[in-house]
């Protein structure tokens, strides 16, 4: 064969392609490695806390490296209730002031931040997250907090792939990927459970199946796997109970019990979400939150401890029928709102877990039911606890391949995918109907990221005919003379010209291009030509409800610059006109919009004044607070780039969790503490910032 100049090129190109396979692959064992020995390291912190908030330390830790899950059977059970009522608040005293000084965005379940530091910050997250992160949820846990370790190992796992991609400088999308291989990882070793975990990163963090993502991210949870099956023996997270379907009328009731869980789910994402928002609205010092809502969980603890920590006891006892009907049906609240005022006061945790035990205790309780109506076609309560548990983590995820994964893996049982799969998939559509947000994404829309509208390249689909329109399109009467329309074009800063019979009814367009072309016969024409003989009558028309995308592909077929916007229920009826270049700015302002609050507005609220950007020719991009005097005043009576200059970009009201970022208006009025991103010259900025300027 003949050796072509290009060839040694292409070996090259696959020489380097396999040198950054193989790179990538070592990366992810690096992860691998480092998530399972964070999640060993958070277990074995967990015990030695439960240990020293509620009895003896010494069987405790020495349980943990015993084969077998190590679980305490049901965390502080023998201690007396003055105990169980001042553990969780203890934990909280301390938790609280920790992350309020140290790292804020460790409070709460952990999993959104991760999420929002991949959508916003190319999977940039702070070194200092994997210690602070470690040490506040093994005390919040420790001490009673109703929270799992899930969240926690996944923002503990992302974390230490996020320092591996930043200390390697490795571009953008391969530290996204390693972020993801570490909360696999810590997913896998947690449940050991490799699969589930692998699925969890790609369905819940990245939103991406693809396969350059998904190979290095099962390595890193093959190996998490691996490692902690090593340390902690290779045994299920949960004892599972022997599972048949007895019959097969017993899918109707799996199906029943998928819209029961999918009702579920939504009410555990309101709760823990109006639990969020009513702490931060709680007038005490927020270092003080987190110990309240310790108080209050040690209240419900004194009555029921089983809502104590992750709660692994509490899935063993409900999936092996060991609790009554009336327990297990106020374990369902009990858990619901000691997991929300754990988390929503500002103590760290996952809802993986409560999601596991509040899907446990309601499936032992509709199996109960069922079992009693109908004995001799339908299983115990144990095996409507273990379907459950993959239904409501579906429902409160939005990830039913997830849950189904995890649910196999831990009974090793292929007889359970059919009902288990009807459970989790009508959950999942129950839960998406009746709230579009999972409980991942709530305080993501609130603060401004929609991941879902993040996915949809074309930002001309969210905005429409209506945002754009121009009410003052030029109208021709039908019956207007050559040398009138002339006359209009001459005045006229219009490209086209609409046409309307004696009634107002549009009947055709003429265009500029149409004109110049008759020009020369001007003389001929203006004695014997009206407007209607000069119509174009096949042109396009539009609607308010049109988006800009189908704008813009009719400008593209039509070849004009402007099209007619008719009445929605009367397209003979004109009522404006857009402009294509109306359209075009509105694509690239959006597009500068997102990527504004995709990157500067995301580090709003972190400690200190972010930089400016230099954007050339003396301006300059930079956030700044509001000041004072303009309390109260809103941005058109501010008028800043009238008076200065200065145009204000995106806003953000303040917030103990971080406000929404949003793009506003004229008539938004400024409150005290608001963050304002603006844009121009340096020195006019810089006045604002040291608030120089009054109203």
């Amino acid at each position: 064969m003949t050796e072509t100049p290009a060839m040694p090129r292409r070996l090259r190109a696959r020489r380097e392609r396999a040198s950054e396979h193989l790179f990538v692959v070592l990366v992810a064992i690096a992860c691998g490695l480092a998530g399972a020995a964070g999640a060993i390291v958070l277990r074995a912190l967990v015990h030695g806390f439960s240990a020293a908030f509620f009895g003896d330390p010494l069987p405790a830790i020495a349980s943990l490296l015993a084969p077998g899950h190590g679980e305490p059977e049901m965390m502080g059970a023998t201690a007396p209730w003055w105990r169980r009522m001042l553990a969780p608040a203890l934990g909280g005293a301390i938790v609280g002031p920790f992350l309020f000084w140290l790292a804020r965005e460790s409070r709460g379940h952990g999993v959104p931040a991760v999420m929002e530091a991949i959508a916003r910050r190319g999977g940039v997250i702070r070194p200092r997250v994997v210690a602070i992160t470690t040490l506040a949820s093994a005390i919040t846990i420790g001490s009673g907090g109703s929270a799992g370790r899930e969240g926690p190992i996944v923002q503990i796992g992302s974390a230490i792939g996020s320092a591996i991609g930043q200390l390697l400088r490795l571009p953008t999308r391969q530290v996204r990927t390693l972020v993801a291989c570490g909360a696999a990882a810590g997913i896998a070793a947690t449940f050991n459970a490799p699969i589930a975990g692998a699925l969890f990163a790609a369905e819940v963090i990245l939103l991406d199946f693809a396969t350059a993502r998904l190979t290095p991210i099962v390595i890193a949870s093959v190996v998490a796997t691996v490692v902690s099956r090593a340390v902690l023996g290779d045994n299920p997270s949960f004892i599972v109970p022997s599972w048949e379907l007895v019959s097969p009328w017993e899918l109707v009731a799996y199906g029943a019990l998928g819209i029961f869980a999918g009702f579920l789910g939504v009410g555990f994402g309101s709760a823990l979400h109006g639990a969020e928002r009513a702490f931060e609205r709680l007038r005490i010092p927020d270092p003080m939150k987190a110990s309240l809502g310790g108080l209050l969980v040690g209240a419900i603890g004194t009555q029921l401890p089983h809502v104590f920590g992750s709660g692994y006891g509490t899935i063993n006892a409900a999936l092996e029928s060991q609790l009554p009907l009336v327990l297990l049906t106020l374990l369902i609240i009990a858990k619901i709102a000691a997991t929300s005022l754990t988390l929503g006061s500002g103590g760290t945790g996952g809802v993986f877990a409560p999601a596991l035990v509040i899907g446990a205790v309601a499936g032992g309780a509709f199996g109960d039911v069922v079992h009693s109506v109908f004995p001799e076609t339908t299983a115990g309560s144990g095996a409507y606890a273990l379907v459950a548990m993959g239904a409501v983590l579906a429902a409160t995820s939005h990830a039913p391949i997830t849950a189904i994964i995890m649910i196999f893996e831990l009974t090793q049982s292929i007889r359970i995918i059919p009902p288990l799969m009807t459970s989790c998939v009508i959950a999942t559509l129950v839960a998406i109907y009746l709230r579009r947000e999972s409980i991942y994404t709530m305080k993501l829309v609130e603060r401004g990221l929609d991941l879902m509208a993040e996915k949809d390249p074309n930002v001309l689909r969210s905005l429409f005919v209506r945002d754009l329109l121009d009410r003052d399109a030029e109208r021709v009467p039908a019956d207007a003379s050559f040398q009138e329309v002339l006359d209009l074009v001459v005045r006229s800063s219009h490209a086209e010209f609409f046409v309307v019979d004696a009634k107002g009814a549009l009947v055709g367009a003429i265009s500029v291009t149409q004109l110049r072309r008759l020009l020369f016969e001007e003389e001929t024409l203006r004695h014997v030509v009206v407007a209607a003989d000069l119509i174009e009558t096949e042109r396009p028309v539009l609607r308010e409800s049109d988006d800009l995308d189908s704008a813009l592909q009719l400008f593209s077929q039509a070849g004009v610059a402007e099209l007619a916007v008719v009445a929605e229920n009367d397209p003979s009826r004109l009522i404006g006109a857009l402009h294509e270049r109306d359209v075009l700015e509105a694509y690239h302002r959006t597009m500068l919009e997102r990527d504004l609050s995709g990157g500067l507005s995301a580090r709003v609220g972190l400690a200190g004044r972010t930089p400016e950007m230099d954007l050339g020719g003396g301006f300059v991009l930079a956030e700044v607070e509001a000041p004072r005097a303009f309390a109260g005043h809103s941005l058109r009576e501010i008028d800043l780039r009238a008076r200065h200059g200065v145009q204000v970009l995106l806003m953000r009201a303040p917030s103990s969790g971080g406000g929404a970022v949003r793009v506003p208006t004229a008539d938004d009025c400024v409150q005290l503490g608001d963050v304002l991103v603006v844009a121009g010259p340096a020195a006019a900025v810089q006045r604002l910032e040291r608030a120089e300027w009054g109203i």
